[in-house]
């Protein structure tokens, strides 16, 4: 009787973080304890628990000769991962596949979607532009829980192999984010000392300082040594948050980090923070350890005046793995258009930062949108479900002028589905307002009574009949601190 209960009250599920990037790929295995929150008669399981079970080697990601991924390899890794791991496909629960940098191009998107098809009801696919690499490695890195939990404002730093990401994190939250072309493995040498890598931005540096770097050929110690400090260079000064120019301006690939707020500890993630750390000394014929040598004289000197934090992940800043797909009902107050096709599945759900619980307009709710959209480098080409918090009574003045900013914000341009995912009994008002007042140009999905954070994703079931509500799974995101 005493294990039917636990069992009724607790959930452990087997789960496994899988991260394919430009430079490198690894995955590991974890085990969830998820408990029942009492408080309320709660249906809902919270995370109480997580464990690694088992991590990957680091796999320098597998190119073909025409730049494409070599999808047969890293299944083959995969494959060969779940073996040594000793777990069969049949033991994991959920996942989480994260892209980043060229695996998110369309040709290795495909390819690598591919690997997991079978395994597509189970596993959430992220493709994470500039920004959103920015947060995920903030959270997968452990900064975000160190700052929550801490109360400290920090600048996590995660270079990777072809691009350096900042994010800026006060009392847990990221106040900013900001993205160079400057990484580790912009150029790699073979066992001969010749060139076998050159990305864009190494070119693009090297002809600024006048050197010529070509394939197949050597680069000599006084030019490898200008180049690495040029990279450095364009690194500290956004941790000093000295104003780009020049060819560092030209290697920004978001909008600078926001300044004003000066952080008291700055963390390391990424491939290159092995070295900084001193957990990395074997050599891969990159630049990371060189690039970490400068770093660190930066510190060491004084320049960079800023205590550093290690948050304990590095290279394997990432995502755990899903949690278990839990299942709501929407409210009875939705609306839906009248030709809809359902289910829509792996939607992610974003949170813009509305004060709603005080007077607000609809440029301020516009802005939010914006700015939430623009966190996770949203475009048109995939659906997008914005979380509202609703605060206070639903006053038709109240809910218009939050409908118009939110068509001012995401209301055409698209014929992908305006879908809102809504916390109180308002979803029906406001998805009339949109449709019915505003007329904004895309199908409008506005469901009410639903729980949902950040780095959720949704899929969105058939409306059941006559109830009239819509069966909503839901799958979070897993970070080591989360």
């Amino acid at each position: 009787m005493a294990e039917i209960i636990w069992k009724t009250e607790n959930i452990e599920l087997t789960t496994v973080g899988i991260d394919i990037g430009s430079s490198t790929s690894h995955l590991m295995f974890a085990r969830v304890h998820l408990q029942r929150n009492t408080q309320m008669l709660s249906s809902r399981f919270l995370i109480v628990r997580r464990d690694i079970l088992w991590r990957s080697p680091i796999l320098l990601t597998p190119f073909l000769a025409d730049y494409t991924i070599d999808a047969n390899r890293l299944r083959t890794f995969v494959e060969e991962c779940y073996r040594d791991a000793g777990l069969a496909a049949s033991d994991v629960d959920s996942g989480a596949v994260i892209l980043t940098g060229e695996a998110i191009k369309r040709r290795n998107a495909e390819a690598i979607a591919q690997i997991f098809a079978s395994e597509a009801g189970k596993f959430v696919c992220a493709s994470a532009g500039h920004r959103l690499e920015c947060v995920l490695a903030a959270h997968g890195g452990g900064a975000t829980a160190i700052s929550r939990h801490t109360h400290k404002t920090i600048l996590n730093v995660d270079i990777g192999g072809g691009t350096t990401k900042f994010a800026l994190i006060q009392n847990g939250e990221i106040l900013g984010t900001c993205a160079v072309a400057v990484g580790g493995r912009l150029i790699a040498r073979d066992h001969d000392g010749a060139l076998a890598r050159i990305e864009d931005p190494a070119r693009q540096l090297a002809r600024a300082l006048g050197i010529d770097l070509r394939l197949g050929e050597g680069i000599n110690d006084d030019d490898l040594d200008r180049l690495v400090r040029a990279m450095s260079e364009i690194v500290i000064d956004v941790i000093l948050h000295n104003e780009a120019s020049g060819i560092a301006k030209d290697l920004l690939l978001t909008t600078p980090l926001a300044t004003g707020v000066t952080p008291h500890l700055i963390s390391f993630t990424g491939g290159v923070s092995e070295y900084i750390y001193g957990r990395e000394s074997e050599l891969y014929g990159d630049t990371a350890w060189l690039l970490a040598e400068r770093i660190l004289a930066a510190f060491s000197s004084g320049r960079i005046g800023i205590e550093m934090l290690d948050p304990g992940q590095g290279i394997r800043a990432t995502v755990i793995g899903a949690s278990q797909f839990s299942v709501q009902v929407s409210g009875k107050t939705i609306h839906l258009p009248e030709q809809l096709d359902l289910p829509i599945r792996n939607v992610p759900v974003v949170f813009p930062k509305l004060a709603l619980d005080r007077d607000f307009d609809a440029g301020s709710v516009a802005a939010a949108i914006g700015a939430a959209m623009q966190r996770i480098d949203a475009d048109d080409s995939v659906p997008i479900a914005l979380g509202i918090r609703w605060h206070g009574d639903p006053y038709y003045a109240r809910m218009r002028e939050l409908a118009v900013g939110i068509a001012q914000a995401a209301g055409s341009g698209t014929r992908l589905p305006l879908i809102l995912m809504v916390d109180g009994d308002i979803g029906k008002l406001l998805g009339h307002i949109l449709e019915h007042d505003l007329r904004v140009s895309r199908p409008v999905i506005s469901i009410d009574g639903i729980q949902l954070h950040e780095f959720d994703y949704v899929d969105l079931g058939e409306v059941i009949h006559p109830n009239n509500v819509v069966p909503v799974i839901i799958k979070s995101l897993l970070f080591p601190g989360r």
